[in-house]
């Protein structure tokens, strides 16, 4: 086994290092077979972010998030007792979807098709004759609910009716982490959404490394200079892992050396400072880059802070979703640039990534390559493969028992 260490980076954990150096099996990467599998072992399995509360201000405020791979639709809302809740977008008479809105707010939600209508805390309210069905337990005809829960004011759900661990647990050291984190005291955000026709792998694991940044991005980051940096590709200077989770630590980040100092200048420079991004400096993960299992990125950097989330649509096709946190309103002119600046910075950079990306798939689908080959900087898209195998190979051990 390789000594996997590098002049930039501490040695390996032993987390890491026993995942070996083999190549890994090409199939992972597309096969319909096992990509059915991950969706019943993993996504419906697994604690899921889908917002944040801040897209829940006040008691009636609900957000809808379409599960595709589940083909699934979940309402959020808070209820007037300011809890927040989570149920099946399903009438429970016959199944019609309650609502089609995405966002809103509401007390209560029927049915289109029979009117039976339920309150925003999933109890059926009313159901007209009622009494003609052969029903004795109302409190059954409940909406179904969907375990939800938050860490740093991210809502997380779980399709798993009966979670064998509470988000607290499944999120580990790294949920305490995220929780210092500016994005606990968001009060809105932007957000792009992308489609792209690549395995949910393939593009997560582009975000995982630096590997390619001295390639990809050439445009945006320039020609690397040798002799003028230790680190000048921005490879990572320490990684560590959490039972499936993972994050390491990259000086900027990872952000394009030349685009960071006119940036950082409009954002937190005299004109810039307490005024767009108030209180996101000087944290104890400032250069952190956190990777939750199985499908989100929270990123703490001051002038890069967002989370991006990568759902699985089919075996080649996946679904991105970036969301830059705020605190506070636009109060200025000089806020709304530099907040677009920041989204518009954050784009460029992503459709660099796309196209290579997709390219990617195409190659691993023509079946021209048996196994995927990860060199020591790519090590957490090993971690990542590695993760979803066991969770596969437990969920098929319980259906065996259960056979």
């Amino acid at each position: 086994m390789n000594d996997l260490t590098n002049a930039f980076q501490k040695p390996f954990s032993d987390e890491l290092r026993v995942l070996g150096t083999d190549p890994v099996p090409a199939t992972a990467y597309y096969d319909e077979g096992w990509f059915d599998l991950e969706r019943e072992a993993v996504f419906k399995r697994t604690w899921l972010n889908v917002g944040h509360v801040c897209e829940l201000p006040e008691p009636g405020s609900f957000i809808v998030r379409e599960l595709e791979f589940a083909r699934a639709s979940v309402i959020i809302a808070r209820g007037k007792d300011g809890n927040i809740r989570a149920f099946h977008n399903v009438c429970t008479h016959r199944g019609t979807q309650l609502t089609r809105e995405k966002e809103g707010k509401a007390s209560t939600f029927s049915c289109p098709y029979h009117m039976w209508t339920f309150g925003n805390d999933g109890r059926l309210l009313s159901a007209p004759d009622f009494e003609r069905f052969y029903i004795t337990d109302k409190a059954s005809c409940d909406l179904t609910t969907v375990s939800v829960d938050i860490c740093a004011g991210l809502i997380f759900v779980n399709r798993d009716r009966n979670p064998k661990q509470g988000l607290k647990e499944f999120l580990g050291p790294m949920g305490e982490m995220i929780s210092t984190l500016p994005i606990s005291r968001a009060t809105t955000y932007d957000e792009y959404v992308y489609d792209i026709d690549a395995n949910w792998k393939v593009t997560f694991d582009n975000f995982q490394e630096n590997y390619h940044l001295r390639f990809v991005h050439r445009r945006t980051n320039g020609a690397p200079a040798l002799d003028s940096k230790p680190n000048p590709f921005h490879y990572p200077v320490a990684y560590d892992v959490f039972g499936p989770h993972r994050m390491d630590t990259s000086p900027g980040g990872g952000i394009p050396e030349p685009e960071t100092k006119p940036l950082a200048s409009l954002l937190l420079g005299k004109l810039g400072e307490q005024v767009m991004l108030d209180g996101l400096t000087g944290g104890p993960h400032d250069q952190d880059y956190f990777i939750f299992y199985p499908n989100l990125y929270v990123f703490g950097n001051p002038t890069m802070h967002f989370t991006h989330m990568v759902m699985p649509l089919a075996a080649g096709k996946s679904r991105g979703v970036f969301r830059f946190y705020w605190i506070g309103d636009d109060r200025t002119a000089q806020e709304r640039i530099s907040r677009e600046l920041a989204l518009a910075f954050a784009r460029e950079i992503h459709v660099e990534d796309c196209e290579t990306i997709a390219s990617a798939q195409r190659g691993i689908e023509s079946g021209a390559l048996q196994h995927v080959n990860f060199q020591e900087q790519e090590v957490l898209c090993r971690h990542l493969l590695a993760s979803v195998q066991k969770q596969v190979a437990d969920h098929l051990a319980e259906r065996r028992e259960r056979a």
